[in-house]
């Protein structure tokens, strides 16, 4: 969502599309956001220049907190469903960590290092890498990215490592960081194609039921 209306023609026109869609008033969110009505409507009539990055996510965190109240019924209706076998799990941050944050509290080794360590993630999505790069197509692998691009990718049952990049490399949306869980050998190529695309990729030999417990914990923690 946050990746959609920061490369939409019309930022204001596709966050007045998700607010509708969460069925919200530009009072509610303004309040929730902590600003005036007017800003939300002036940035949504156009009248003010596009919304910064910063502004975006607090947006979109908003909308999403605002959902939870209520029994999420628009996170329900469009996070992926149980015959999306190829995702393990998959969950958004309230708040942005640090990529060294992350790779720190999951014991991470990086693979290929990038200058963007201090870039936030948002959230992250485990999947199955196999069923990922067999079952989805071009339309579904936006699923992979939820609310928000910048979140970290975490693949499983990684051989070789090449397959995963190479499709994160064929695609538009780019996540803000990799992570092999468990990898068998990582091909250079794999290494090459993370640092020409500047995405750091990580391993980590946490089994899955772990990470997702040191995930929870760090969202508790904020």
């Amino acid at each position: 969502m946050a990746g959609e209306v920061a490369m939409s023609a019309d930022p204001g026109k596709t966050m007045r599309k998700w607010r509708e869609e969460f069925d919200l008033s530009q009072s509610r969110v303004a309040d929730a956001m902590g600003v005036s009505c007017s800003v939300i409507s002036d940035y949504e009539s156009g009248r003010r220049k596009s919304p910064g990055v910063a502004f975006v996510r607090k947006f979109v965190g908003t909308l999403l907190d605002l959902d939870r109240e209520v029994g999420s019924p628009t996170i329900t209706k469009y996070m992926p469903n149980e015959r999306d076998a190829c995702i393990i799990a998959m969950e958004e941050f309230r708040e942005g960590i640090p990529i060294s944050e992350f790779v720190k509290a999951v014991n991470g080794t990086y693979l290929a290092p990038s200058q963007s360590s201090e870039k936030k993630v948002y959230g992250y999505t485990i999947l199955d890498s196999l069923k990922a790069i067999m079952n989805l197509s071009s339309g579904d692998y936006v699923k992979i990215y939820g609310w928000s691009t910048d979140r970290v990718l975490i693949f499983t049952d990684v051989h070789y490592g090449r397959s995963p990049m190479v499709a994160i490399r064929a695609h538009p949306l780019t996540p803000a960081m990799v992570m092999y869980q468990k990898p068998d050998k990582i091909d250079e190529l794999a290494i090459r194609l993370a640092k020409l695309e500047g995405i750091p990729l990580v391993s980590t030999d946490l089994e899955i039921g772990e990470l997702i417990k040191i995930f929870k914990r760090m969202e508790e923690g904020m």
